[in-house]
């Protein structure tokens, strides 16, 4: 299979930038990564930890150069790896860490929908838009129903009430 066919081939690719206030990144996040990769989910591309010291300095490591007490089971990965950032990728995603912390940046293939994007690829269709909702705005939104709920509710009651007086 040629790079041509094998591209053809991929789901959609993610990428996240994960921050670790105070630079607390312990590797915790591996198993629940492992999981995925195991499911055959998702499949890492690359993964790099960024540490920003307190006066803005940028340092980026690859796993190999991490102590495994702080990347945990990551290691695995490092021969996966299509190291697909460069340089100035990781300086445009360093802007978003604060000053003294820590980030995880991982790249993945979402195996799960390769069959789905590659169908559509030989179909002749592509890909327009995307998006992704936060979860922060999830939250936001279903607390936001609850209290409009909350507030008929009371409203009904209300009303009940008056009719009963």
């Amino acid at each position: 299979m040629d790079e041509v066919d094998a591209v053809d081939e991929l789901g959609p690719v993610d990428w996240i930038v994960v921050e670790f206030p105070g630079s607390r990144f312990n590797g915790q996040i591996a198993p629940a990564l492992l999981d995925l990769v195991e499911r055959d989910l998702v499949r890492v591309l690359d993964l790099l930890v960024l540490k920003k010291d307190a006066d803005g300095t940028l340092e980026a490591f690859e796993l190999s150069d991490l102590d495994e007490g702080e990347i945990g089971g990551l290691r695995g990965y490092e021969s996966e790896l299509a190291m697909l950032l460069s340089e100035e990728d990781v300086t445009s995603l360093a802007a978003a860490i604060e000053p003294g912390s820590s980030a995880g940046v991982l790249v993945w293939e979402n195996t799960w929908a390769a069959p789905f994007a590659s169908a559509v690829r030989r179909s002749g269709g592509q890909l327009v838009a995307s998006g992704r909702i936060p979860i922060q705005a999830l939250l936001a939104a279903i607390e936001a129903d609850e209290k409009e709920e909350a507030v008929e509710e009371a409203t009904e009651q209300l009303v009940a009430t008056e009719g009963e007086i």
